[in-house]
């Protein structure tokens, strides 16, 4: 079976940046994109509804070394 040409890596939970890109290069990837996206968590107050970003889910694209 062939690995994918490109594919995406989330850093887990309690997983650093250098951690996430050690697993990518023992999967034999490259990065070439990171994207950031808010995590927002919806509070209610006062009848109303507001959300507030709670975290950030970092997201790498790679691209298989050939």
């Amino acid at each position: 079976m062939t690995k994918p040409k490109k594919t995406i890596f989330e850093v887990e939970e309690n997983e650093t940046l250098s951690d996430c890109l050690e697993r990518m290069a023992k999967e034999g990837y490259t990065p070439v994109k990171r994207t950031e996206k808010p995590v927002f968590q919806e509070v209610k107050e006062a009848g109303e509804v507001t959300y507030e970003p709670i975290a950030r889910k970092i997201v790498f694209e790679a691209r298989l070394i050939e």
